[in-house]
């Protein structure tokens, strides 16, 4: 089964019906979808401080924490991380001038994400547990939001022969943050090319987000509200977040930690 497919509107920034949800009175009622799979392999037989699962997927928008989540998760469950690789030589040209670059940065990204996660995940997935700082459905997000119509025929029909041949995550870790605490992020962190990112960009992509997990089904998903958590800096806030991830989830599930209440 594929991720989400609709047609994007003329204004991209349409394509979410409203802003990402931050508590469970909130949340959309999704129906249940597909239960975690387990996969067999010497990860079956868990002991009680193993996650139920072999492939975890991080996802999110910019600046939402994804990285250093997932470096903290392989750390702790000695599992393999998956990292991104940020470095695309349209990336810079992309934030100064959105519309003439965005066609090869995507392509390139899309791409580069194919060949990483052929190489490692498919190599390690039956071995030992493997998160990703993103699943490869992630690329669609960018691109609906991100291209033309034009654009779009090429790119899914390259999009769905790639994705054949990617394994699904047996979980997808969603982290949600408001535009402010992502920019504040962004800022932090000083990297070159997202000094050129903007505000509205970004809420743009947060709805994005928003519309393609609300409708997501092809893997569980587990929502988690990161405005006011610090997996880094308070030990509590991560080891809350790893005893969820040690109970079954089905379907779309949200995670809202007692300090955000």
């Amino acid at each position: 089964m594929s991720g989400p497919s609709y047609h994007r509107p003329a204004n991209a920034a349409a394509i979410a019906p409203g802003r990402l949800v931050y508590s469970l009175s909130h949340a959309p009622q999704s129906p249940d979808r597909t239960h975690i799979s387990g996969r067999p392999g010497p990860r079956d037989l868990l002991s009680s401080d193993s996650l139920p699962f072999n492939y975890l997927a991080v996802d999110g928008p910019i600046g939402v924490g994804k990285t250093t989540l997932v470096e903290m998760l392989a750390r702790r469950f000695e599992g393999v991380k998956v990292l991104e690789d940020v470095e695309n030589p349209f990336l810079e040209k992309f934030y100064q001038d959105r519309p003439g670059a965005a066609f090869q940065t995507q392509l390139y990204f899309l791409l580069s994400r194919f060949k990483q996660q052929q190489e490692i995940i498919q190599r390690e997935l039956f071995h030992r547990l493997v998160v990703a700082d993103y699943p490869f459905e992630k690329d669609r997000v960018f691109a609906y939001l991100n291209l033309t119509d034009d654009e779009l025929l090429i790119y899914d029909k390259l999009y769905a022969m790639l994705e054949a041949q990617i394994p699904a995550p047996d979980l997808v870790l969603y982290l949600v943050a408001d535009v402010d605490t992502c920019m504040a992020r962004i800022k932090k962190r000083q990297r070159n090319f997202e000094r050129q990112l903007s505000s509205d960009y970004l809420t743009e992509l947060l709805d994005a987000y928003n519309h393609y997990y609300h409708y997501y089904s092809r893997s569980p998903v587990l929502v988690v509200d990161t405005r006011h958590l610090n997996f880094p800096q308070r030990p509590s806030d991560f080891e809350e977040l790893v005893a969820q991830l040690k109970k079954p989830i089905k379907g779309t599930q949200y995670y809202v930690p007692l300090g955000s209440r």
